[in-house]
């Protein structure tokens, strides 16, 4: 692609994200929602492969219902209450409405069919970007919304999206699946706690933005797409074979891991706000999704190479991308554990 293109295309990614930050208007809400899925369609139709365009449009189907479903929400709002504030959804109709429309938008169960598909389809750069950069818009928008929406469709999504992001997870053997799946059970973790602790949300998707960072660019380092790649990695780079071990764990939740932090918080939080049962489902369901991240970790360092695999074997690993984000990244989800209370004192 055209350096300037792509230069265009990444800042209006920013942009749009920028503007549904920065307003309180539904309609310049929806505009920045609109140049975000805009500007990444050219990224995900670039390579031209029937997969990618086929991604492509149904990200733009799904997309652009999710869209018209979130202005015609506003619009209805705005009619029953004569003002376009995000915050000023009283009715219970438009506030579940929306709810659904932005669940959809970010792929929260059980509107999450499209994602795994999409991603699948993608090459693992644009993946990275659905799986991160688009998520942040709509979150500012839930985070918004959050204190006018029924308490108990939070929670509803919040445990569908855990159960069948690690549920789905188990029997998938391409990497970018479970990628997706694994995005599902946190948006899953990050929304059961966002009526009752919103700035555990955002350390939730801090965290899942950093840990996903770094499992999508050491997956590109190693071009690995799926389970049988990954036996061959310990020839290939033992060192990097053992840093994504421990990316994969920290995605998982394990401690003394960075995703250890964000699932503790939650816990702790659902305990005090007096829901043991929701707890207890939400811990029973982390233990769905560390069985797949296991299963990655397996492959890599506990198996060697079959005597005939599905592709061909690369035995060196050959990369002339920038390190400096990858290091960057896995520095960040592995050691920032420690500086919990400092985070915590940060978001309050």
């Amino acid at each position: 692609m055209n350096p300037y293109v792509l230069m265009i295309l990444l800042s209006s990614l920013g942009l749009g994200t920028t503007l549904t930050f920065s307003s309180s208007h539904w309609i310049l809400a929806w505009m920045g929602l609109e140049i975000n899925t805009l500007a990444i369609i050219p990224l995900m139709a670039q390579h031209h492969h029937p997969r990618a365009v086929e991604a492509t449009t149904k990200y733009f189907l799904i997309q652009a219902a999710a869209a018209a479903m979130i202005l015609f929400t506003s619009t209805t709002n705005a009619w029953i209450t004569g003002q376009w504030d995000i915050t000023g959804m009283p009715s219970p109709a438009t506030s579940t409405a929306m709810m659904f429309a932005l669940a959809l938008k970010i792929g929260l169960a059980p509107m999450h069919f499209w994602l795994p598909e999409v991603l699948q389809g993608l090459d693992l750069l644009t993946g990275l970007i659905l799986s991160t950069w688009q998520k942040l818009a709509p979150m500012a928008l839930i985070i918004q919304t959050t204190q006018t929406t029924d308490p108990l469709i939070l929670t509803s999504l919040g445990i569908a999206s855990s159960l069948i992001g690690g549920w789905s997870g188990l029997n998938q053997t391409q990497l970018r699946k479970i990628l997706a799946y694994s995005s599902i059970a946190h948006m899953g973790w990050m929304i059961i706690v966002i009526q009752y602790a919103p700035q555990l949300t955002l350390i939730a998707l801090g965290t899942y933005i950093f840990m996903t960072s770094a499992a999508f660019l050491t997956l590109k380092v190693l071009s690995a797409t799926k389970i049988n790649t990954l036996t061959t990695t310990w020839p290939k780079s033992p060192i990097l074979a053992a840093i994504t071990t421990l990316v994969m764990l920290s995605l998982g939740g394990l401690p003394p891991l960075t995703g250890f932090m964000p699932k503790w918080l939650i816990l702790q939080e659902l305990t005090k706000q007096d829901l043991p049962a929701t707890a207890t489902i939400m811990a029973l369901t982390a233990l769905l999704s560390l069985f797949f991240y296991l299963r990655l970790c397996h492959a890599m360092t506990l198996t060697t190479s079959p005597n005939t695999i599905n592709s061909a074997p690369h035995w060196r690993v050959q990369s002339t991308q920038t390190s400096l984000p990858l290091v960057t990244f896995i520095t960040i989800t592995l050691g920032l554990l420690p500086v919990t209370p400092a985070i915590l004192m940060l978001t309050t």
